[in-house]
């Protein structure tokens, strides 16, 4: 039994690496807000991002360092997509998301958040 539930396991890491993998990457993100954050190893961060019409979605277009902050959870909280960080280590990383019409590269708008984690 715990060889099936490893091979799973390994099964669906690999369809969800190859799924990432296929994603068109987001193109350059105009200029957008930046927001600052500030927290101690081992809080929640979380970014809120309003959800938009006509079929456009927010992606992230950039790679968090790990050793800052990992992504733990994304939902949708009303009129807002809320996407929740934990602060792994000390350091500064940036998000990036661009606001993309499906998973196309063309991004129309943007938001970032720099966050550092004491």
């Amino acid at each position: 039994m715990r060889f099936i539930t490893l091979s799973a396991f390994c099964a669906a890491l690999v369809l969800a690496a190859s799924a990432a993998a296929s994603s068109t990457p987001v193109g350059p993100l105009p200029m957008g807000p930046v927001t600052s954050v500030s927290a101690a190893r081992g809080t929640l961060v979380s970014v809120a991002l309003p959800h938009r019409t006509g079929g456009k979605v927010w992606r992230q277009a950039n790679v968090v360092d790990s050793k800052v902050l990992r992504q733990v959870s994304e939902g949708d909280v009303g009129s807002s997509v809320v996407i929740v960080f934990k602060a792994t280590g000390p350091g500064k990383t940036k998000i990036a998301y661009g606001l993309t019409r499906g998973e196309t590269k063309k991004a129309y708008a943007s938001a970032s958040f720099v966050v550092t984690v004491r």
